[in-house]
């Protein structure tokens, strides 16, 4: 039997440092990012991919501020991150089927715009923290605070107010069955883009919220719910490193759920950048994974790439 993985794409398979992030730029990054995929393919690999939203939902979001002064009702956190699920799938599809076509690798390609449910009382929606959207002064996040009732923090490099909404933990993926059955039957399945459009089910009705989830936690929690064998999580280094960027930085090459808590524990991860991956990671081996691999796209092609969590 083949065996199953999800990858998450890391933010930098579509927007690399330094660029403007133009069609053709993620374009091309997604292609390069798929060719490293290839390598799974020719193993025989069933995959599901996730993939971050960050730059393009903020993309979004200033475009809607420039219909707010012509008179364009701006648009919900959870129909922005619809959006974006639907754009970057459609490159990350256009991506996968032309580095398919010059491997002769015969896969259909689907896409599933993916509801994530959340919990209306996690307490992070009682503390929301992570910024979204354009820079405002302290005057026009006064104003738009008044008028809508979201909430605005200052930045702290000072470079103006954001909005910042809540970032709840995911507690089930819609469709879940039908991602599973796709992906076993030999399709490549992209969901919980962007970590799923939030929403909460409240008896009989379903609603959208101003949220934001982590996208390689409900990977993760994709990974779970269909049995994947294997969990990758792409991003821009090969490794995972202890004391990183210093004289006696360190490369993992496997460490245990245990061990990878110690770490998270002494501070060794930066938060809003390794510590939620290795989080996610944590969490698919603990719930039944039998491994999850942090690495960079390039280095797929080796069997042996990458920082592996295991039990």
């Amino acid at each position: 039997m083949r065996k199953l993985a999800v990858v998450a794409f890391g933010g930098n398979a579509l927007l690399r440092s330094g660029q403007k992030g133009t069609y053709a730029e993620q374009l091309a990054n997604v292609e390069q990012t798929c060719e490293s995929l290839c390598n799974l393919l020719k193993r025989n690999y069933n995959i599901v991919i996730g993939h971050g939203n960050g730059p393009q939902v903020g993309n979004v979001m200033l475009q809607h501020e420039a219909g707010r002064a012509k008179g364009i009702e701006a648009m919900p956190m959870d129909f922005c991150v619809a959006e974006t699920q639907g754009s970057i799938a459609y490159m990350i599809e256009l991506g996968l089927r032309n580095v398919m076509a010059r491997n002769d690798i015969q896969r259909d390609v689907v896409t599933l715009v993916t509801q994530v449910a959340v919990n209306q009382l996690d307490p992070m929606f009682q503390n929301p923290t992570k910024p979204v959207g354009p820079y405002y002064t302290k005057e026009q996040a006064e104003e738009f605070a008044s008028q809508t009732g979201a909430v605005y923090k200052e930045d702290p490099k000072g470079n103006g107010w954001r909005k910042v909404v809540a970032s709840p933990k995911p507690t089930r993926i819609n469709n879940i069955k039908i991602v599973q059955q796709l992906a076993t039957a030999g399709n490549i399945v992209v969901t919980v883009g962007g970590g799923g459009i939030p929403v909460v089910e409240e008896s009989d009705y379903v609603r959208g919220v101003e949220a934001v989830i982590d996208k390689d936690l409900a990977s993760a929690l994709c990974a779970v719910q269909i049995g994947a064998d294997e969990f990758y999580i792409l991003t821009d280094v090969p490794k995972v490193y202890i004391n990183f960027r210093k004289e006696n930085e360190q490369a993992l090459d496997v460490i245990t759920v245990a061990q990878a808590k110690q770490y998270l524990a002494e501070g060794q991860f930066a938060e809003g950048s390794m510590a939620p991956k290795v989080r996610a990671a944590i969490m698919f081996v603990e719930h039944g994974g039998k491994e999850c691999i942090i690495t960079e796209a390039g280095q797929l092609g080796n069997p042996n790439c990458g920082t592996r969590i295991v039990r």
